[in-house]
């Protein structure tokens, strides 16, 4: 009797609990999510990578193996080609030689030039001019880099700065402070030596730097100048033709200059900033393959006019600022875990909802067989001992 009671009261709970009345239903698998494509991992795509709004005209078709415009004050890639690409950068290297080595060498210093400090320049290397035993003060030197492209003035200036090898210490590691990742510095004058790489990216990355210096800033932006030749001086012009406007290139308006280059191995390169309202972009160019050996400059003024009158309206495509935290290097032990939280009670557990139609289903039927139970031994006690 006690037993048919019993299984009376379980069969009264089981038909009245929503939980066993209603299968469980199928868990749908879920669609995979759409990942977000981060700004960085665009630039590292091949080909041209921009964000076109409606009614924003598409970037220039240059032929360059690799260009890039970027806002200079935020940072942001408006637009970019082959951005990653590693090329032979020849004298644009020379922006990074200057990031390097300009903090510690005072304008105002003199020094007379050795013999010695004129040797291992490389054959057909552009030169500005340095005598021996012609005293020059620094600025003079930084001048014949920035204007004349010296390989001379380099030389001279990495031995002021600790010796060239460890000038090109100091560049890489500058370059990797700046997040420019894919330069190889071997000479820091920009000279075809094996293995020598950069890319339109990390010029633009050392250009923009540049513009935060002062000393870096006039030097770039200077389009004539006085050179020293001991009793008497000479003239020399920037090669910059965008900043002075010769050799048939037109004058670049607000340009702001920094840096050109030319090897036969990395073709014509070119950093080149400029300023329109409060608005200033820096573009890299690298290697055009047609249109002969001004190609650069006209390339690149085709990059500042569009970016000039994309910029308002065009989302980034990626950053030049620096990685906020540098990446873990290959091998490093991993950041510890964070400690677990405590596993929660029973009570906890049993209290949280289902959705997989598990325990839910069987937990509520055990505990009110478990207090059923209870009752019918409480009421046989009763009764035996009432007997």
């Amino acid at each position: 009797m006690i037993v048919s009671s019993l299984a009376a009261v379980l069969l009264l709970v089981v038909s009245a609990s929503p939980v066993a009345a209603a299968a469980p239903r199928p868990v749908e698998p879920m669609p995979p999510p759409v990942p977000a494509v981060a700004a960085p991992a665009l630039l590292h795509r091949p080909g041209t990578q921009v964000r076109l709004p409606r009614g924003v005209k598409a970037p220039p078709r240059l032929s360059a193996r690799s260009w890039l415009v970027a806002d200079a004050r935020t940072g942001d890639v408006l637009a970019a080609h082959d951005a990653h690409r590693r090329l032979p950068p020849a004298s644009t290297l020379k922006a990074l030689f200057a990031l390097a080595a300009l903090p510690d060498l005072s304008a105002a210093r003199q020094h007379t030039v050795s013999e010695h400090e004129l040797r291992g320049i490389g054959e057909g290397s552009s030169m500005v001019g340095v005598r021996p035993e012609v005293t020059y003060r620094i600025a003079d030197l930084w001048r014949g880099v920035f204007l004349g492209s010296g390989n001379d003035a380099v030389r001279v200036l990495a031995g002021l700065n600790g010796g060239w090898e460890a000038t090109v210490r100091e560049m890489q590691a500058t370059a990797l402070a700046l997040g420019a990742r894919d330069t190889r510095v071997v000479s820091p004058d920009g000279y075809d030596a094996p293995g020598q790489v950069s890319s339109a990216y990390d010029l633009a990355v050392f250009g923009r730097a540049g513009l935060a210096n002062p000393d870096f800033a006039r030097y770039a932006g200077t389009p004539y100048a006085r050179f020293p030749a001991g009793r008497w001086t000479f003239g020399i012009r920037n090669t910059n033709r965008l900043l002075t406007g010769a050799d048939g290139v037109g004058r670049y308006p607000g340009i702001l200059g920094i840096k050109n280059g030319y090897t036969s191995n990395a073709g014509h390169t070119l950093i080149a900033a400029a300023r329109r309202g409060p608005r200033t972009l820096v573009v890299s160019v690298m290697n055009p393959r047609r249109g002969g050996p001004y190609a650069v400059y006209e390339e690149a003024r085709q990059l500042l006019d569009w970016g000039f009158a994309a910029a308002p309206r065009v989302p980034p495509v990626g950053s030049l600022l620096p990685p906020r935290a540098p990446a873990a290097p290959v091998g490093a032990a991993a950041p510890a875990a964070p400690p677990r939280r405590a596993s929660p009670s029973p009570v906890t557990t049993a209290a949280a909802p289902h959705t997989d139609g598990g325990p839910g289903l069987f937990l509520p039927l055990t505990f009110v067989g478990s207090s059923c139970l209870a009752a019918a031994t409480l009421w046989l006690v009763r009764r035996r001992t009432a007997g």
